[in-house]
């Protein structure tokens, strides 16, 4: 992921932070929460504490958040939900955005050089430098933080049970007795990607790199270095992979389904990914 430089460092003493603590999270590991609250409202002039019940009131926290610097403390899906609350109202280009890690799905965090504990996450917060990334921004005004993969890995109908059953452990607790109690049924035919090679087109930067007539198992997009995006084919046929980087990407053919960062999304007949350089703001511990 291509990293801009930047001199914006942040004074534990001065700023004014919102923390908006997503509900999964507080589901998830109740004490990290608590720590993380401690720490940044101990360590900041001003924090001010939002306990959002859902999507809507996390949106309208963020919406009101004035001069506060945001603060997310939550997973990747929290994050990348933020993100596209301040790309859609156009505030990504002068707004850093931190993050205080706390649930199950973590990786894009990880990834992204946030610190995995809540104590050194909080500290990073306080007294960490900001660092631009490039960003990808489809033609459905989506974004994608770390990379986008076609088709989605790990299935989309178990991304969809795990999104559903998180924080409700006594629904996966039934659903698995219902499975197993339940007698097997016939399996059916579906078009879905998922079942074997799909049949797409993929352009980038308005120059075809593969074509209908040839399936491919798996298509992956990524920001890379220089405002592109690192791209790669791989054939079904037993085929090096097809490599380029290309500001724009373009997935066409039949119906097709995507993960990006920790969401599926689709189905789509096609796509288009545009690099925006240095579009977004993280904070993370000064080097």
């Amino acid at each position: 992921m291509a990293e801009v430089a930047t001199s914006r460092t942040f004074s534990a003493t001065s700023d004014q932070l919102l923390v908006v603590v997503d509900p999964v999270a507080r589901r998830a590991d109740g004490e990290s929460v608590r720590i993380a609250k401690d720490v940044l409202s101990a360590g900041a002039a001003g924090a001010k504490v939002c306990l959002p019940d859902g999507p809507e009131e996390f949106a309208r926290a963020l919406a009101r958040r004035g001069s506060r610097r945001p603060v997310v403390v939550g997973d990747d899906r929290a994050l990348v939900r933020a993100v596209t609350l301040l790309h859609r109202r156009r505030e990504l280009a002068d707004c850093a955005l931190s993050l205080v890690p706390v649930g199950g799905a973590l990786s894009l965090a990880r990834s992204l050089g946030v610190p995995m504990g809540a104590v050194a996450a909080a500290r990073a917060v306080l007294d960490g430098t900001e660092r631009r990334m490039d960003l990808l921004v489809d033609d459905s005004d989506g974004v994608v933080l770390g990379a986008l993969r076609i088709p989605p890995a790990g299935g989309v109908t178990r991304a969809r049970e795990g999104a559903e059953g998180a924080g409700r452990p006594w629904l996966r607790t039934c659903r698995s007795l219902i499975h197993t109690l339940a007698p097997a049924r016939p399996s059916r035919a579906v078009s879905d990607p998922e079942a074997g090679p799909a049949q797409l087109r993929v352009e980038v930067d308005g120059a075809t790199l593969v074509d209908l007539h040839q399936p491919v198992e798996s298509v992956s997009v990524a920001p890379d270095a220089s405002g592109t995006a690192r791209v790669e084919v791989r054939p079904a046929a037993e085929a090096a992979p097809l490599l380029a980087q290309a500001r724009t990407v373009t997935v066409s053919g039949a119906h097709f389904r995507y993960r990006a960062d920790a969401t599926v999304s689709g189905p789509v007949r096609t796509r288009t990914w545009v690099v925006r350089e240095g579009a977004w703001g993280l904070t993370v511990p000064a080097r």
